[in-house]
């Protein structure tokens, strides 16, 4: 019997730089990094307050063009040189959940309909939108919390409600940005379980920029990053 054929990652950038400013002002928050993340993993953005892990995510997530290099996303080059893609919004809907230290939920919708806008933005009706979002909210196991407001969750429930809705589109890739930052060790290490059970069973790849040393232990991989460099 044949072998498996190898996965391919579903992050690969190459030589990926990225300035501000030019002559004396110029500042090179990423200097020719290069990194693949395939199906199944998490993995850690490390490294001090300016060293460009922010950078590198927001270049990643289609927000941030590079100065230079190259990015293919779940198998789709979107960036060589210039972007390859005329609607990053539409790439972004299609390929990319986002997850925020704080969950920037909208204060004036529930739980469900926090979740079931983003499939509304990407055409679903609203019965479908509102049948996907509770699955996902059931899936994270705050799907009892559906019908509370934001300012009625606590830390730990807000974050998964945030999580469902950046897996509403069923996106191969998830950008963590600080995600545990605001929770206890208890509600941190929930959370980085949930990342790990999405990771596994729908092949995404997740990438969290953080400083919480209490989950270092939940990452297949860590990147450390300093002066926007990838260290070896």
């Amino acid at each position: 019997m044949a072998d498996p054929a190898p996965q391919s990652p579903l992050v690969h950038i190459r030589n990926v730089s990225k300035h501000f400013g030019e002559g004396e002002t110029r500042v090179d928050a990423l200097r020719n990094v290069s990194i693949e993340v395939y199906p199944g993993q998490v993995v850690a953005l490390l490294g001090p307050s300016g060293s460009g892990k922010t950078t590198l995510l927001n270049v990643i997530g289609c927000i941030l063009e590079p100065s230079s290099g190259w990015v293919k996303l779940d198998n789709e080059i979107v960036y060589d040189g210039r972007w390859l893609r005329s609607d990053l919004r539409r790439l972004r809907l299609e390929k990319i959940g986002f997850i925020f230290q704080f969950h920037n939920l909208l204060p004036f919708l529930n739980s469900i309909d926090n979740v079931a806008v983003v499939l509304n933005l990407a055409g679903y009706d609203a019965e479908e939108a509102k049948r996907r979002a509770g699955e996902l909210l059931d899936y994270l196991e705050v799907g009892h919390r559906k019908d509370a407001m934001p300012a009625k969750l606590s830390g730990g429930e807000a974050q998964r409600v945030a999580i469902a809705r950046a897996l509403a589109n069923r996106p191969r890739i998830i950008l963590a940005d600080e995600p545990t930052a605001a929770l206890d060790s208890q509600r941190a290490g929930i959370v980085m379980d949930l990342l790990r059970k999405v990771a596994a069973e729908q092949q995404a790849a997740i990438l969290a920029v953080t400083h919480d040393e209490k989950i270092f232990n939940r990452f297949d991989h860590i990147f450390h990053l300093r002066d926007g460099r990838l260290e070896t």
